[in-house]
């Protein structure tokens, strides 16, 4: 028989650390230094990127728990002190991506910086960083796919360690997370290596590209998952939300090469800038 993976990595005190802590504050480092990066390239300061951190990420933790209190209501209309009981699991990325959208644009406006260019410069970061988390999920023995074989978790040539830790009671399931988890490297690398391709991009669509590779890895992905937050127990959530930001980012992207083919144009900011691509 094989032992889990302990999602506990260390105890201070009586308080317990767990792996899933430990992925997401690393993906929000990484997150932030490669936005920092980046942002030198582009002339932000890396100040503004710390600050709109300290926004981002408590708005967008309260966004994710309110996004799964929310489509989970039926239970925690029963048990309201559990709402705030975050430390018993429950958080969606998707509401902790639209929280972070709406802050980010907000602190755009306050500190007149062109918030699609933002956006094209934290969203590989955030795609990093959500790589990253799902490997919580994994320690958690969580948000995987149906029961399969031993024999399909060894045809699909995986280390030995997740294939023991998608034994779950006794029984082997889809690791979701790793499927999820691969296929937004890919796009990460395909984003990396195109985003500075002359002429390619136009502002705003690295943001938009990375809408329309997520939305459709999860769209699939969360088709295969068990735990699948539900609209009236019929519709996906996660799927339904995939499809709507889907079409929208295909819109945005012909809606931006409709527009005049110009080297400078005016920013919701107030300011020009350049496109740089």
């Amino acid at each position: 028989m094989f032992l889990a993976l302990n999602p506990v990595a260390f105890q201070l005190g009586n308080l317990s650390v767990k792996w899933y802590g430990i992925f997401m504050a690393t993906g929000v480092l990484i997150a932030t230094t490669m936005a920092i990066i980046e942002g030198k390239k582009r002339q932000i300061m890396s100040d503004d990127f710390i600050d709109f951190l300290l926004w981002a990420v408590p708005i967008g933790f309260i966004g994710a728990r309110t996004y799964y209190v929310i489509f989970e209501w039926g239970y925690f209309s029963q048990h309201p002190d559990q709402i705030i009981a975050i430390w018993n699991g429950g958080i969606a990325i998707y509401g902790g991506l639209l929280a972070g959208l709406v802050v980010l644009l907000i602190f755009c406006r306050n500190r007149m910086l062109p918030p699609l260019l933002m956006l094209d410069i934290i969203t590989p970061g955030v795609l990093a960083a959500q790589i990253l988390g799902r490997w919580g999920n994994f320690m958690n023995q969580e948000a995987h796919g149906a029961q399969t074989s031993l024999a399909f978790l060894q045809s699909l040539h995986l280390p030995e360690f997740i294939i023991n830790q998608m034994n779950i009671n006794g029984h082997y399931y889809q690791p979701t997370f790793l499927y999820e988890s691969f296929f937004n490297f890919i796009g990460l690398i395909l984003i990396l290596a195109l985003r500075h391709r002359k002429g390619l991009f136009k502002r705003g669509e690295v943001f938009a590209s990375y809408i329309i590779w997520y939305s459709t890895v999860r769209f699939f992905v969360e088709g295969m998952r068990t735990d699948s937050l539900y609209i009236f127990n019929v519709i996906r959530v996660s799927q339904a939300l995939s499809l709507v930001l889907f079409i929208a980012a295909i819109i945005f992207v012909i809606y931006r090469r409709k527009q005049d083919n110009v080297a400078w144009y005016l920013d919701g900011s107030g300011l020009k800038f350049p496109y740089e691509r």
